[in-house]
């Protein structure tokens, strides 16, 4: 038997987001670099959509798909590497926030509610790509893999968000587009929302995380967490 969902939070003072695929669309750089890999190796092109279903799963998984290579094989880690000196190569050159996340944010902050970001994206990839992006107020906390012990689905890197944006979890929502993310969240004890409109892996059913509420798209996210208050 599932868990009693969740009430949103009485008093909501922070709001949680998971990085690529939940406020921001990453997904177009990685296509671009998983198929430099494959042509590295001499392979076609593969459809971009299977690209985007797996940005949520990190590099080991890109490199994975990319070149049908599993992760224990020979030469594995080089791969992964050049990957990402690939993706460094074009990284923030496409990616954008979601539609409706500016006005999300700025409506959060006219309330006096703050934001924060919790990420499994290195902090060596995520600080230029925030800086690229120049959103606006800017994130009161940003927590990366760089800054905690264990990475989600472990609750720390939640726990820390809350810590930094002076809030409870119970004062806070986390939103986010992978079964880890939902699971780090109630773990937490936080309200969380399954972003159904991120990097959803074939077969995958967000309903099943678990999650207190689900946005379709982006752009529900605002009437979802303020359109009642």
């Amino acid at each position: 038997m599932k868990p009693p969902h969740r009430a949103l939070p009485d008093t909501l003072k922070a709001v949680i987001f998971d990085l690529d695929g939940t406020l921001v669309d990453t997904a177009d750089e990685f296509v671009v670099v998983v198929q430099a890999l494959r042509a590295e190796h001499g392979r076609a092109a593969m459809d971009p959509v299977r690209i985007r279903a797996s940005v949520s799963n990190g590099a080991r998984a890109l490199v994975s798909l990319g070149l049908d290579m599993p992760e224990d094989a020979e030469g594995f880690e080089t791969q992964r590497l050049r990957l990402l000196e690939l993706y460094s190569e074009v990284l923030g050159s496409v990616a954008r926030p979601y539609p409706g996340i500016p006005a999300l944010l700025a409506q959060l902050a006219q309330r006096g509610v703050g934001w924060g970001i919790a990420t499994n994206k290195p902090r060596a990839y995520t600080e230029p790509l925030l800086a690229r992006l120049a959103m606006q107020p800017q994130p009161g906390s940003v927590v990366c893999p760089d800054d905690v012990t264990e990475r989600k689905p472990h609750p720390e890197s939640l726990l820390r968000n809350c810590q930094e944006l002076g809030c409870t979890p119970g004062q806070a929502i986390y939103v986010g587009d992978h079964l880890r993310d939902i699971e780090a969240g109630r773990r937490a004890g936080m309200y969380t929302i399954a972003a159904a409109y991120g990097y959803i892996e074939p077969g995958d059913d967000p309903g099943s995380w678990g999650a207190d509420a689900h946005a379709a798209d982006s752009k529900d996210l605002l009437a979802m967490i303020l359109g009642q208050r």
